[in-house]
């Protein structure tokens, strides 16, 4: 079992027009802060909250995982965590339909199958709030995440990188 930390969005490699700028309310800027001083580092596009760098160009030679640059990855050898990612998608009630249509994927789980040549890869999109399924049929009709099955992944998120 092996947990990746994705790079969810990369700036077009081809310089387009200028985005205009979005210029909101003072209350609200320091509020989606605030929310995102909570997230782990990295799970937030670079350059989308006021104050922080964009991102330069794609890194062409960058490891991927399903088309999502790789920060970091972790192979999980503690039994403890593993059961916890196990739980975290062996169960249908932590699933809903999908409320959104988009896939910005913040991390990827590759799980070995039994007599499968390849894993079960999975990619999660906290910020879009689903999962997406390679290598294997997901079990589920829904791919939306519940509020707990986001909490539970943000959690082992943490735990796998930043030891806790």
């Amino acid at each position: 079992m092996t947990v990746y930390r994705l790079q969810n969005y990369e700036a077009p490699s081809e310089p387009h027009a200028a985005p205009t700028s979005l210029q909101l309310p003072v209350p609200i800027q320091q509020w989606i802060q605030a929310g995102a001083s909570l997230l782990p580092p990295g799970l937030l596009p670079p350059g989308l909250i006021a104050g922080t760098p964009a991102s330069g160009p794609p890194v062409a030679d960058a490891p991927r995982f399903h088309g999502f640059r790789v920060l970091d990855y972790q192979p999980i050898s503690d039994a403890s965590l593993k059961s916890d990612i196990v739980d975290a998608f062996g169960y249908r009630g932590g699933f809903q339909s999908a409320t959104s249509n988009c896939m910005f994927a913040e991390f990827g789980f590759a799980i070995a199958q039994p007599a499968a040549p390849t894993p079960a890869d999975i990619l999660v999109s906290l910020s879009c709030e689903q999962v997406q399924a390679f290598n294997f049929a997901w079990p589920y009709a829904a791919t939306g995440l519940t509020p707990d099955t986001s909490k539970r992944i943000a959690a082992i998120a943490q735990r796998t990188f930043l030891g806790r």
